[in-house]
């Protein structure tokens, strides 16, 4: 009854949203790096899974350390909405640059931009719901998971029609555009305290 009562609140029916932005940005780009960098960037498979995925993963992973040792005195909100103008950046790099290494590089800063998406995510809804529950992080959760499917589905299936994976990944910046106007969103229903929970 608690969480059924959560979606009565629009400040809350704003966190799904995020949550799904926040799975769907981060696997439309980490998905297909790989195969972006082989077809797309016209470079080996060993190379492609090293300088795609690998360079992903390690700056998402900094990413989370930086918010993990210091997310007690960031302005979380204004860093996220920071980290979602920085990943549209990403996106456009990657799939607009006609330098194959500047699109590479867009695969490291969207890794780096993504990585406080999924917690920064849960500690909004901590600190905008601290009575919410075990319920609402599940609820968050699977909202997270369908993200995770959805962005890479996307990507998928636009570059599938247009024979080009660099036409997908333009596509599925609309993941990152959501994801800011979620949060501008947020800010003006509720403002924030300003420091993560």
């Amino acid at each position: 009854r608690g969480v059924i009562r959560l979606f009565a609140n629009p400040v809350f029916l704003l966190l799904p949203l995020l949550m799904t932005c926040a799975g769907a940005s981060e696997q439309a780009v980490s998905q297909w790096a790989s195969t972006f960098a082989e077809k797309g960037l016209n470079v080996s498979k060993t190379l492609g899974d090293l300088m795609g995925p690998m360079l992903f993963a390690v700056l998402m992973g900094t990413a989370r350390a930086i918010y993990g040792k210091k997310g007690d005195r960031m302005d979380l909100t204004k860093t996220m909405i920071f980290s979602s103008l920085l990943c549209i950046f990403s996106y456009l790099l990657i799939s607009l640059s006609p330098v194959p290494l500047l699109s590479l590089i867009g695969c490291g800063i969207c890794g780096f931009s993504v990585g406080i998406f999924w917690p920064g995510s849960l500690s909004l809804a901590g600190r905008q719901f601290p009575t919410g529950g075990t319920g609402m992080y599940a609820i968050l959760a699977l909202f997270g998971d369908v993200g995770c499917s959805l962005g890479p589905t996307l990507a998928g299936f636009i570059s599938g029609g247009a024979d080009h994976l660099s036409t997908g990944i333009l596509c599925s910046v609309i993941f990152p555009v959501l994801m800011l106007t979620g949060l501008l969103l947020t800010c003006r229903k509720k403002k924030p305290s300003g420091k993560a929970q």
